[in-house]
C-alpha cells in the first residue's frame, strides 16, 4: 500500500490466495472519481416530475393556529401545499415511540420543524413559494438547555439508573475524592450528499422510492405506515449514499414520508432534495452531553467508586436517544473495570432538533468524561496519566466484567497499550515536551495516549440478523445482493471480495448491486459498525449454498466426495480433473442445478436486557489506542493537533486499504468534533451555525504532518467472518486523546495540580477560558 509520508500504515496480515486481506480498489473508485457513480439526484428525472421543499417553523416552542398558503400557492410554477390533513395514513411517523408529527398540527416544537410540503414544478419555484407561508403561531416558553429540562424534569424517555456495587461508601472510605462537571457538545453529519428522496408513483397504488438512506426497510415501513398501505406495496432502493454517518439511519425516512405524501396527493413523480441550510435546520445531530461526577480512587490512581449523571440532549422528540443514552452508559467504562459505580441518565426533551444516530451512538460521549477523569485523577496526584490508565485497565482473569454484567473475554488492551507507548516514543516524546514547556512562554505542548474498547452489535438484539441472495449467471459471473447499504465505507467491495473467495472467483466477476426491499426484506440499518459482519456473513453462506451444489453437480462428473472440490483462481479442482468455473456453470445449468441461493446470519451469543441494561449486548470488543500531541497558543486560545500514531485492532483485515481509510477518516472527524465544530443555538432556540461559513469540520490543512496507523497483528477470536473485526465506528474514539493532549497542554500552562475544566469542542475561546480557570 503506497501512502504519503505523512500517512503511513503498518497493516501485518498475512497474504491470501484469494481477494479478501488484500486492498482491492473501492467497487465504485473509477466511476467516483470520474463523476459517472449516480445518486439520488442524478437518477434521470421521468416525465411530470414535480419538485418539493418544506415549509419550516421560525419559533422553538408555539401553538400552530393557522397556516396561510394563498401567497404561495399563487406563484408561477407553485401545484400544492401539502399539510397535515393531507396525510392519508397515520399522522404521527412510524418510530418505536411514535411521538413525532409528520407534519406539525397544533404546535411547533423546534425552529426548522416542518409544518408543510410545497410543491411546484421547478426546485427552485417550490423553495421561494415555502418561504411565502405563512404560519401564525402563538409562542410559548421554550427549553433550550439541558439544565433548562433537568430542573422542568423534562425528558423524550423516562430516566436510567445502573448501579454496581456501592458507589457512594467506595468513594466516601477512598484516600482521594475528586468532583467535577463536563459538557460536550453536538456535532453536524455533514454528509457530502444532502438529505434526498425521489418517489414515483406505480400501477396499483405502489411506490417506488429512491432514497439516501441507511435503512431501507425502514423507509418503506414509513413510507407505507404514512400511507396507510402494506408495506410490500413500497419498494425502496438506494445504490449508494454520498455520506450518512448516522444521519441517515432514521431521518432519511422523513424525506421520502413527505416526497411521498406529495406524491399520492397530485398523483405524479415528486423529488425532494433539501438544501444544506434547511438539512441544518431540518435534521438532528450528535447528542450533546453535561456531566456530573463524583470520584474516589487510591495513591495509586486506581478508581474505587464513581457516581456519574448524564443529561443528554435529545431534542423534541425520541428519536435514536434512547439507544444512544444507553450505549452511553455501556461505554462509560471505555477500557477500565469500575467495581462500584452508580450512573444516571437523563434523557432531556428540548425545543431543539431531534438529535440523532451519529458514528460512535453515544460510546464517544460515554467514554470521554471517563478519560476527563483519568487525566484529572493524574494531575491531582502528580502522575503521569497513561501510568493512571494503566493502572485501571480491565484485567484478563479478574476485574474483567463491565458494570453491565458482560466478561470481557478478548482482552488486548495492556499489551497493545505498551506496544503503542514503545512505538510513538511516548516517554521520550513526554520528556521533549517538558523541556519545550519549560521554555516556551507562549506555545505550550501536550501528549496523551487514550484507549479504547468499542463493543460491536446492535444493542437492540434483534437487528443482529441479515440476508443476501447470490446469483451466478451461466456466463460465470456473479451478483450479490444484501440488505447493507453503501456509503462510502466500501461495504459493497468487502462483500463482493467475501463472495469471490468463498467461489473462487476473480474480484471482478462479482457485482454487488443496489440495496433493494424486493430483495432482501426486512434488513436492519446499516450501522452498528456491523455493515460487514452481517451482510458479509449472508453473503458467505449464500455463496456457499451455490458452491456446494456446483461441487456435489462436479463430484458426481469426477466420483469423488464433495469435499475434495476445491474452488481457487477461476478454477474447480478435483483429485481428478481441473475444470474452468465458467465452464462447469455452463455444465451445471445443462443439467439443472441451482445457480444462485440465499444466506441469513444472525449474531451468536448475544443475549441483553434492556430492562435492567444487563447481559451481553456485544459479539466481540474492537480495540485501538492513539498518541497524540498538540500545541496551544496561551494568548490566542489556538491550537493544532502536531502528532498522532495509532496502533488499532480491525483483526484479520478483509481489505487494508478501505480499514485504513475508515481509521484515518474516523480519527479525523473525531477531532473535528472536539475541536473545531460548534454548534450554537441563539436564546430564541435558532441555530446559528448553520452553514460552512459558521460551521467548521476539518480541511486537509488540519491533518497533523505526522500521521501514522499500524493495526494489531491478531484475528478476531470469536468466528467473524475472515477473522476481521469492525472497523466504521471505534476509530472515531481514537479522537478523545486530541482533547485529553490539549488538556495536558492547559495544565502545562497553567503550571498547577487543578482539574482542568474545557468545554469541548475545544475552540480557541473554550481554550481561553480552561487557561483562565
Amino acid at each position: 500500500m503506497n501512502a504519503p509520508e505523512h500517512l503511513q500504515a503498518s497493516t501485518a496480515v498475512t497474504a491470501t490466495p484469494g481477494a479478501s486481506g488484500h486492498s482491492v480498489h473501492h467497487e465504485s473508485a473509477a466511476a467516483q472519481v470520474a463523476g459517472a457513480a449516480h445518486y439520488v439526484d442524478d437518477i434521470p428525472e421521468v416525465k411530470g416530475t414535480l419538485h418539493a421543499a418544506p415549509v419550516l417553523s421560525r419559533v422553538a416552542h408555539g401553538r400552530l393556529l393557522g397556516v396561510d398558503t394563498r401567497a404561495a400557492l399563487a406563484m408561477p410554477g407553485v401545484r400544492d401545499v401539502i399539510l397535515a390533513r393531507d396525510i392519508p395514513g397515520h399522522p404521527m411517523l412510524a418510530t418505536f415511540v411514535g411521538d413525532e408529527p409528520i407534519l406539525a398540527t397544533d404546535k411547533v416544537e423546534h425552529i426548522g420543524q416542518v409544518v408543510g410540503i410545497v410543491v411546484a414544478d421547478t426546485v427552485m419555484q417550490a423553495r421561494h413559494a415555502a418561504r411565502k407561508v405563512e404560519l401564525d403561531i402563538e409562542p410559548l416558553p421554550a427549553i433550550l438547555t439541558v439544565q433548562e429540562a433537568m430542573q422542568a424534569q423534562s425528558y423524550v424517555l423516562p430516566p436510567v439508573f445502573v448501579k454496581r456495587g456501592d458507589a457512594a461508601q467506595a468513594i466516601a472510605e477512598a484516600a482521594h475524592q475528586l468532583s467535577g462537571t463536563l459538557e460536550v457538545g453536538g456535532q453536524e453529519h455533514f454528509y457530502l450528499e444532502g438529505q434526498v428522496a425521489y418517489v414515483l408513483p406505480q400501477e396499483q397504488n405502489q411506490w417506488l422510492v429512491h432514497t439516501s438512506t441507511q435503512h431501507p426497510g425502514e423507509v418503506q415501513h414509513w413510507v407505507s405506515h404514512a400511507l396507510g398501505i402494506d408495506n410490500h406495496a413500497v419498494r425502496v432502493e438506494c445504490r449508494r449514499m454520498g455520506g450518512g454517518f448516522g444521519g441517515k439511519e432514521t431521518q432519511a425516512g422523513h424525506l421520502a414520508v413527505w416526497a411521498a405524501l406529495a406524491a399520492h396527493k397530485l398523483k405524479r413523480p415528486v423529488k425532494l432534495r433539501l438544501d444544506r441550510d434547511d438539512d441544518f435546520m431540518v435534521t438532528g445531530k450528535r447528542h450533546p452531553f453535561a456531566y456530573d461526577w463524583v470520584v474516589g480512587f487510591d495513591d495509586s490512581g486506581r478508581i474505587l467508586g464513581l457516581q456519574l449523571t448524564m443529561a443528554v440532549n435529545c431534542g423534541f422528540s425520541a428519536d435514536l436517544s434512547g439507544p444512544v443514552a444507553d450505549r452511553a452508559i455501556f461505554h462509560c467504562d471505555n477500557a477500565y473495570f469500575l467495581e462500584h459505580v452508580e450512573i444516571a441518565s437523563y434523557r432531556c426533551k428540548t425545543h431543539l432538533q431531534s438529535n440523532t444516530a451519529f458514528r460512535g451512538f453515544g460510546g464517544p460521549q460515554g467514554m470521554i468524561v471517563t478519560e476527563a477523569i483519568m487525566g484529572d485523577i493524574a494531575r491531582q496526584l502528580g502522575l503521569d496519566a497513561l501510568t493512571v490508565r494503566q493502572r485501571n485497565l480491565y484485567g484478563v482473569e479478574d476485574r474483567n466484567t463491565t458494570h453491565y454484567g458482560m466478561q470481557v473475554e478478548d482482552n488486548i488492551l495492556q499489551p497493545l497499550l505498551s506496544k503503542l507507548e514503545h512505538t510513538s516514543q511516548y516517554q521520550e516524546r513526554l520528556s521533549a515536551i517538558f523541556a519545550w514547556n519549560a521554555k516556551s512562554p507562549v506555545l505550550k505542548r501536550g501528549i496523551a495516549i487514550t484507549p479504547v474498547k468499542f463493543g460491536i452489535s446492535f444493542t437492540a438484539t434483534l437487528f443482529n440478523q441479515a440476508g443476501a441472495l447470490v446469483h451466478v449467471y451461466t456466463d460465470g459471473s456473479v451478483q450479490v445482493n444484501h440488505g447493507g447499504t453503501e456509503m462510502g465505507q466500501g461495504l459493497n467491495t468487502k462483500v463482493a471480495q467475501i463472495v469471490a473467495d468463498e467461489l473462487g472467483v476473480p474480484f471482478a466477476r462479482v457485482l454487488a448491486t443496489a440495496s433493494d426491499t424486493s430483495k432482501i426484506p426486512n434488513a436492519s440499518a446499516t450501522a452498528a459498525s456491523a455493515g460487514t459482519d452481517l451482510n458479509g456473513r449472508a453473503a458467505q453462506f449464500a455463496a456457499r449454498h451455490v458452491r456446494d451444489n456446483l461441487a456435489q453437480f462436479v463430484c458426481g462428473l469426477d466420483g469423488c466426495g464433495a469435499g475434495a472440490v476445491r474452488f481457487e483462481a477461476g478454477q474447480v479442482i478435483t483429485p481428478k480433473s481441473t475444470r474452468g468455473f465458467d465452464d462447469v456453470v455452463k455444465q451445471a445449468y445443462a443439467n439443472r442445478i441451482q445457480l444462485w441461493s440465499d444466506g441469513f446470519y444472525r449474531t451468536p451469543k448475544i443475549h441483553y436486557d434492556k430492562t435492567t441494561l444487563s447481559g451481553r449486548p456485544f459479539y466481540y470488543f474492537a480495540y485501538g489506542a492513539a498518541c497524540t500531541e498538540v500545541a496551544i497558543d496561551t494568548l490566542t486560545g489556538e491550537s493544532r493537533v502536531l502528532k498522532v500514531d495509532i496502533l488499532h485492532d480491525v483483526g484479520r483485515s478483509i481489505n487494508p486499504a478501505i480499514d485504513l481509510g475508515q481509521i484515518e477518516g474516523g480519527f479525523v472527524q473525531g477531532m473535528g468534533w472536539l475541536t473545531t465544530e460548534q454548534l450554537v443555538w441563539n436564546d430564541n432556540g435558532l441555530l446559528s451555525t448553520h452553514a460552512p461559513s459558521t460551521y467548521k469540520i476539518p480541511t486537509a490543512g488540519d491533518v497533523p504532518a505526522q500521521f501514522r496507523v499500524d493495526f494489531w497483528p491478531e484475528p478476531n477470536r470469536e468466528d467473524n467472518v475472515f477473522g476481521s473485526k469492525a472497523v466504521g465506528e471505534p476509530p472515531f474514539m481514537l479522537a478523545i486523546s486530541v482533547y485529553e493532549a490539549l488538556r495536558h497542554a492547559v495544565a502545562a500552562a497553567r503550571g498547577d495540580s487543578q482539574p482542568v475544566k474545557l468545554t469541548a469542542p475545544a475552540t480557541a475561546e473554550h481554550v481561553l477560558q480552561a487557561l483562565q480557570a
